[in-house]
């Protein structure tokens, strides 16, 4: 007898129906899996095996082959092992076949038939309510999960045997149900606070521009400045996540594997710093089955460079096209995959090796060359692509021991959110939700100048020798200065504040 179980893959952040056939015929009692499996698919014929005798159920020794459909896509992961078992179990009529179309299947088995937690449930959750399944049933720990899908029944199971009760009799397992507005309403409170920044004005006013358009920004100073303190601060005074945003970003830490445990919606804006020694694949993404890298896992919030000219050339010079495109493409022997990379990028670095050369009280030891060489990491078209740049002083006493408190958070974040929700007004329908992801043809119809602006930004343009694509990116922050300032029209204060924040090109680049 042939059964038809329905479970799930993955492709990228995405999901596809997998449908499990399960043939069982006389002959030579055997066990084969068909349908291009990894080497954790072929293994769950040992778990499967094992779950149904632990669980008392009887296996049949006859000649069992399983064909995971469609054939032509790699499937990857544990997460059949639970559609094999009762693909089998249906096959030898021990489970009722009645509406089992409606339902898809996924987890991991352990040998006592106990279902274990896997990767990339949500995905897979909305591809169930895409394709029309009615009930996902899948392991108890990944039910918070699942149950942000709306419309889609999400039924836990702890082992097998329950699973089989549901199917067999009237002992059902219970939906699951999640609280969606509860869980924003409860978003976790950040600890580090812009409040605590003695001095440095002019950073945070520039930080927060970058927040408030989505602009990618590098900060360059000497040791000590506050460089890393005031970046780590970035995401409280970013905007909070939408529901949209919340799912695309729980997606891809879900399949790369690091969501925490038992938790619904990742409800705050992703902060990665990986350490200089980080390699170009690790920061973009890639291995054998391409995975999603840092550029991926900081998707809608921020990738924060600490020591930029620190990292290799080569990795930061990878990440040129995804900070363009807003998206990344691996190509692999065994598939080519796109992941989603709109992240707002923040380097910070010294200006030289020694680190001095912008400090008035410490002699910099390094020459002119040594300090082009050690920013040369950093190229100028990687550059072009950084929105903001800003140069780090050092703190004097005097703000260190000032007992006034800066600005917290809390209100500059809603400065920003008042100058995001204008940006979503204009950009309705155009699938853009910043000012840092206007196309060259938005730019022209969004950015307009009045001819003084525009002898402002010719001047610069010849000035600095900055290139087309720095023209444009100008042309973004003033457009963000000015919904900050909840004005129509880009004003040449706008402009020129913006012109301020590309000055590190010619200082340190010898543009």
């Amino acid at each position: 007898m042939i059964s038809k179980i329905k479970s799930c893959g993955l492709v990228g952040i995405d999901g596809y129906i997998v449908e499990i056939e399960t043939d069982i015929s006389n002959g030579i009692p055997a066990f084969d899996i068909v349908g291009l499996g990894d080497a954790a698919v072929r293994e769950s014929k040992e778990r499967v095996r094992s779950a149904i005798k632990n669980s008392d159920q009887e296996y049949p020794v006859r000649r069992i082959t399983i064909n995971l459909a469609p054939a032509s896509i790699r499937k990857e992961g544990s997460h059949f092992d639970l559609g094999i078992a009762l693909g089998i179990l249906s096959a030898t009529e021990k489970i009722n076949p009645h509406e089992l179309n409606k339902y898809m299947f996924i987890g991991e088995l352990s040998l006592d038939g106990e279902i274990k937690p896997v990767t990339g449930v949500l995905p897979m959750a909305i591809c169930a309510k895409t394709e029309g399944i009615e009930y996902l049933v899948l392991p108890a720990d990944n039910a918070e999960e699942a149950a942000v899908v709306k419309g889609l029944n999400v039924l836990p199971a702890r082992n097998i045997s329950e699973v089989i009760r549901h199917l067999n009799t009237n002992e059902k397992l219970e939906p699951h149900y999640v609280d969606i507005e509860n869980l924003f309403s409860h978003a976790i409170d950040y600890e580090l606070d812009f409040s605590d920044v003695k001095g440095q004005e002019n950073v945070k006013r520039a930080l927060e521009v970058a927040a408030s358009g989505g602009h990618n920004c590098i900060l360059i100073g000497s040791p000590g400045s506050g460089k890393t303190m005031i970046a780590k601060r970035i995401p409280s005074i970013l905007p909070s996540l939408t529901f949209e945003e919340a799912l695309e970003v729980t997606k891809i830490h879900s399949i790369a594997g690091i969501l925490p445990p038992k938790t619904s919606l990742l409800t705050t804006r992703p902060f990665r710093s990986p350490h200089h020694t980080i390699s170009d694949i690790s920061l973009i993404g890639g291995g054998k089955y391409p995975k999603p890298g840092e550029i991926s896992l900081a998707h809608y919030g921020v990738l924060f460079l600490d020591e930029a000219p620190e990292f290799s050339k080569e990795a930061l010079e990878v990440m040129r096209q995804p900070l363009e495109d807003g998206n990344v493409t691996i190509s692999r022997l065994n598939g080519s995959l796109t992941y989603p990379s709109q992240t707002m990028l923040v380097c910070a670095g010294n200006p030289c090796k020694c680190g001095n050369f912008l400090d008035d009280s410490k002699l910099c030891s390094c020459s002119p060359r040594q300090i082009q060489q050690y920013l040369g990491k950093i190229s100028a078209p990687l550059l072009d692509r950084v929105d903001i740049h800003v140069e780090v002083s050092s703190v004097k006493y005097r703000d260190l021991e000032n007992a006034e408190t800066g600005e917290k958070s809390v209100v500059i974040r809603e400065r920003v959110n008042n100058a995001r929700k204008i940006q979503l007004e204009r950009y309705k329908g155009l699938k853009i939700f910043s000012n840092s992801q206007l196309t060259p043809s938005l730019i022209n119809k969004f950015c307009k100048i009045d001819a003084e602006g525009k002898e402002l930004l010719k001047n610069a343009f010849e000035h600095l020798g900055l290139s087309a694509r720095a023209h444009n990116r100008i042309l973004k922050v003033a457009r963000t200065i000015a919904d900050m300032e909840e004005s129509s029209d880009i004003k040449v204060n706008h402009l020129a504040e913006a012109i301020q924040y590309r000055s590190l090109d010619r200082k340190f680049w010898g543009r």
